[in-house]
């Protein structure tokens, strides 16, 4: 009897928040820490690389038509690259949602292939199919579709960069689209076409509808990262395409250095990527408390 009351009185003075405490170490050193530190200096005045002056000129500086400009062209890139993303990924999971579940099982594994290769040298294999008198120009000039002296100039363009960002973030749009497509009842969409409404209708009008959440979820995971990607811009689209990441990137490493500069826009980066998350979850908990 005494060893069972003490067994109770040590499982009651364990606390399950204890389990937090390595993952919150870690959240604390390599993100809370670096994260005050990147917006410490983004008040700094630029220097070599600082000067130990406060200042919030730095956040007007952001006003600068170079830089609008380039963020314009960032949202544009990205918010194409997601639309490209989901008008693939969409028809993807409804094929892989309506298989068998070991073939479901199946297709969810091949989406996963992508992510095995480094995605540099994925990046650099584009660019040996797009590039002049690249693998995809000759055979377009082989089969006839192209004369000789034809230059179809496919890297450097917009068009590639945006060709580059779906193919590094397709998978995870796929992921959360699969996950609501899964739970999805296709009984519904028989009722719909019971009572009258085309198969189009039915898929508008209540597919769509109860897979939101998936599909704003897919498009958070493949906009935000492809706002802030450098790797891509900068190979395969050259100085001409270069986004908000790259500028980033630039005022940290290139000469001359501005890290305050490069501080303030990362800052700004992540304050609307977070009203974009909490915008997000809000959606989902208004959509979870009506259904």
């Amino acid at each position: 009897m005494n060893g069972t009351q003490e067994e109770l009185t040590g499982a009651s003075r364990f606390r399950p928040g204890w389990l937090l405490l390595p993952a919150s170490v870690w959240w604390m050193v390599f993100f809370v820490m670096p994260l005050g530190i990147l917006a410490a200096i983004s008040f700094l005045r630029p220097g070599s690389p600082v000067e130990w002056s406060l200042t919030a000129g730095n956040y007007g500086r952001l006003l600068d038509p170079l830089l609008l400009k380039v963020f314009l062209r960032s949202l544009v890139m990205a918010a194409a690259a997601t639309a490209v993303c989901l008008a693939i990924g969409y028809p993807m999971a409804y094929f892989m949602a309506r298989q068998p579940p070991r073939l479901q099982k199946l297709l969810y594994f091949l989406t996963l292939i992508p992510l095995w290769a480094n995605s540099l040298a994925l990046t650099y294999a584009w660019m040996v199919l797009l590039r002049s008198d690249g693998v995809l120009e000759r055979g377009l000039r082989w089969a006839g579709a192209i004369g000789p002296a034809d230059d179809l100039r496919l890297l450097y363009t917009p068009a590639s960069v945006v060709l580059g960002l779906v193919y590094w973030y397709l998978p995870f749009m796929v992921y959360p689209l699969y996950a609501s497509l899964e739970k999805f009842d296709w009984r519904l969409l028989d009722a719909a076409m019971d009572l009258g409404a085309t198969r189009w209708t039915a898929l508008h009008r209540v597919m769509l509808p109860l897979t939101m959440p998936g599909i704003i979820g897919g498009c958070l995971l493949v906009f935000i990262p492809a706002l802030g990607n450098f790797v891509v811009p900068q190979l395969m689209g050259g100085a001409k395409q270069a986004l908000i990441g790259n500028v980033i990137q630039e005022r940290f490493l290139s000469q001359p250095q501005d890290w305050p500069l490069g501080s303030a826009l990362a800052m700004t980066m992540m304050v609307l990527v977070t009203a974009a998350v909490w915008a997000y979850f809000r959606y989902a908990r208004e959509e979870h408390a009506l259904g």
